[in-house]
């Protein structure tokens, strides 16, 4: 493999990262700052009371969503899980169909005022569709991620709506990962390592 290839798709995976563009639930513009500091703000609210983050992903979104709800919780303190069972998955599909497998669970265990962060690399997954609705009817707030065309369903359906201008399968999962470990690292107060290493915040 040359280094030039490599260098190229590091420079792809940069640009996906910068042009990562926010909407809020009317299609409106939002500075990823401010998307940023709203959910960052919303993780505090949770780790102060009594509700919860809920991840959902098919593939290799889900493997995300386990991830992130792990690190939540064990390093961020926030209440969280994932709907990855795959008892869970495979007994809700067979009965009630795929569409449901992450909506009935979030019926089940959704309460108002929780958070849920929904990951569809294409944006049209019916089941993370039908989450969303779910979770919205029960009180929930929403956040997406989403990414490949720009007019994807997903986009419109979160309070605010995090998309990914890519066709690449492992770029925008890449940045959806980073999406999120963005919101908790800045949460639990990452700051660049030159100022780290000058000892703690004053």
């Amino acid at each position: 493999m040359s280094g030039a290839v490599i260098d190229d798709y590091l420079e792809a995976l940069a640009r996906s990262l910068s042009r990562i563009e926010v909407r809020d639930g009317k299609g409106g513009a939002v500075a990823l700052a401010a998307a940023l500091d709203w959910s960052i703000a919303r993780l505090r609210t949770l780790e102060r009371g009594a509700n919860k983050v809920l991840f959902i992903g098919n593939g290799g979104s889900a493997g995300i969503a386990s991830h992130m709800a792990i690190d939540y919780q064990k390093n961020g303190g926030v209440p969280a899980m994932a709907f990855n069972d795959a008892a869970a998955l495979t007994c809700l599909a067979n009965d009630l169909g795929y569409e449901e497998v992450f909506a009935k669970q979030i019926g089940m265990h959704g309460r108002p005022g929780d958070l849920l962060i929904a990951i569809s690399s294409s944006g049209r997954s019916p089941n993370i569709h039908r989450s969303v609705e779910v979770a919205r009817e029960l009180g929930c707030e929403v956040v997406t991620l989403s990414g490949f065309s720009p007019d994807n369903p997903l986009r419109r359906m979160g309070r605010i709506n995090y998309y990914v201008p890519s066709c690449d399968y492992g770029l925008v999962e890449i940045s959806h990962l980073a999406i999120c470990h963005a919101i908790l690292d800045l949460k639990m107060g990452w700051r660049p390592a030159e100022d780290r290493a000058s000892g703690p915040p004053g």
